[in-house]
């Protein structure tokens, strides 16, 4: 017998468990599996190695949801599509493209151009942090624009871009969590809470004023009068980052860089996913099945590329198939978080822990600041884990079901999850694309850290005060 027909307060302790060990430990895999195991746990009466079982049977049953299977294994394969197109040649061609377009004659010309690149690119975060490094990095230390500039640049149109971008694994993995409590057409609640996304739309809103105002503050201020009094780029004594992944991304030896190895490959991703979203709607886009569309694309941008290499001659039929094997390595990890992500939000399903939580919320707050309360908590988790994803994963199972218990409007509350986790990803410095942006920019990695921070923490303030606002409006 579970034994949350004994102590109702048991469903709210692994979820609780999970984000305990995430902040303490900062790993949200190991919290993941920890909370998950506590929660089978509590519905095996209390024995440990039955609950044991029961939480690897959990992690198999995620699979016997057809959504969460196609997400799964989008996230793996879109690693391919970057393995095929950095090592032929077709990011390293689209960089000298764009690198030969028009001139660049002043620093806020070099900036928006950094800008543009970063959201031109919204399928995936680390791709397009790594050609906005690599197109921008020369041009700015010409202008005399500090690495930790182009760093923040670089993560500002990564994670705010691609959270409000329907058509990436992003608006896929939530409109999948969003699936799991039961929600109907989850991609179109998705679509509809872009606007809610207050973090995301402000921070893109904030740095293009930056660059057009040209003014600085706080440590960004003196890292930028560093640049242009002395012409030092990067703070005497830094120690940029170097990752072993730039190496590993090396266009193939003898191979001539050509922009269409990359453009027509995405370009076909998008068009299938739009495609995809259409037919499995019957004709309406907003119908369409987000994780279905997703797959088709994906495999069709790997057979396009595919075939464009073997008739250019690039690849043979077996260094194909390596590279395709270590992209999709590459993004294990994600796939083992999604894993775990569904698994637990499956779980706060079982335990009814939405609806324990919104009865303790009940008591506690008024329904018009718990958006204000689950963009902070969502933030602080972010921060603490480095992770959006894996606090979207502990956070959507508990904030569905409050906003459907207290009667709030659930596109607000959706913005306010995603929102903190952008948030609190974008301050934290063990997030992966807070590395990335360092590693792209050649940037020390706490200088990008210290002079992002202030901006950040600016946009979540502004930002938590507009969802505190529309708690009441909305």
């Amino acid at each position: 017998m579970p034994l949350t027909e004994i102590y109702p307060w048991l469903a709210i302790l692994p979820p609780l468990i999970a984000i305990g060990i995430a902040i303490a430990y900062r790993h949200v895999y190991a919290a993941l599996i920890i909370g998950i195991w506590s929660g089978t746990t509590i519905m095996s009466g209390g024995n440990p190695v039955k609950g044991l079982s029961e939480a690897v049977e959990l992690c198999v049953r995620v699979f016997q949801n057809p959504d969460s299977t196609r997400v799964i294994l989008f996230s793996g394969l879109v690693g391919a599509v970057i393995s095929f197109t950095q090592r032929s040649g077709g990011v390293q061609g689209f960089v000298s493209w764009l690198s030969g377009r028009g001139r660049i004659s002043s620093r806020r010309r070099a900036q928006l151009m950094a800008m543009a690149v970063g959201i031109s690119v919204p399928i995936e975060s680390s791709i397009s942090i790594l050609v906005t490094g690599t197109v921008a990095r020369p041009i700015f230390d010409k202008m005399k624009i500090s690495r930790e500039k182009l760093a923040y640049i670089c993560d500002s149109t990564s994670a705010p871009v691609c959270s409000v971008i329907p058509v990436n694994a992003w608006g896929a993995y939530i409109a999948g969590l969003l699936a799991q409590q039961g929600i109907n057409q989850p991609l179109l609640i998705f679509f509809k809470s872009i606007l809610f996304n207050f973090y995301s739309l402000v921070a893109l809103i904030f740095v293009f004023t930056l660059i057009l105002v040209q003014k600085d503050f706080f440590s960004m201020k003196n890292a930028e009068k560093r640049a242009m009094e002395k012409g030092e780029v990067l703070r005497k004594d830094s120690m940029p980052l170097v990752s072993p992944e730039i190496t590993d991304l090396q266009v193939k030896s003898g191979v001539s860089p050509k922009a269409v190895n990359m453009v027509i490959p995405v370009l076909s991703m998008i068009i299938v996913m739009i495609a995809g979203l259409f037919i499995s709607g019957g004709g309406d886009i907003t119908k369409g099945s987000g994780s279905t569309s997703v797959l088709w694309a994906v495999l069709s941008a790997i057979v396009v590329a595919g075939l464009m290499y073997k008739k250019q001659k690039i690849f043979s039929t077996g260094e194909l198939t390596d590279l395709f094997f270590k992209g999709v390595g590459g993004l294990i990890p994600i796939a083992s978080l999604m894993i775990l992500a569904f698994a637990l939000g499956l779980l706060c399903i079982n335990l009814n822990t939405g609806a324990f939580t919104a009865s303790i919320a009940k008591k506690v707050l008024i329904p018009q600041i718990v958006p204000f309360v689950i963009f902070i908590v969502t933030g602080f988790i972010a921060f603490s884990t480095g992770t959006s994803w894996g606090t979207w994963g502990i956070m959507i199972p508990i904030a569905v079901p409050i906003a459907a218990h207290m009667d709030i409007n659930l596109l607000l509350i959706t913005g306010a999850v995603v929102s903190g986790g952008v948030f609190g990803d974008h301050c934290s410095p063990i997030s992966d694309t807070t590395m990335v942006s360092s590693m792209a920019s050649a940037c020390d990695h706490m200088d990008h850290v210290n002079t992002q921070l202030p901006y950040a923490l600016t946009v979540g303030l502004f930002s938590g005060l507009l969802f505190l606002l529309s708690g009441f409006i909305f």
